[in-house]
């Protein structure tokens, strides 16, 4: 499933939802990385 994360107040990222973080944030995947952020409503 593909996700939508916003890092900071500019910049978003979307990817492949990868779990949960204890904060609340998620983890998606571009690639071999991962980036976690708030996520965006649908």
């Amino acid at each position: 499933m593909i996700r939508t994360i916003s890092i900071g107040s500019y910049i978003s990222i979307q990817g492949f939802f990868e779990g949960l973080a204890a904060n609340g944030n998620i983890l998606v995947r571009v690639g071999s990385r991962t980036y976690e952020g708030k996520p965006i409503g649908r």
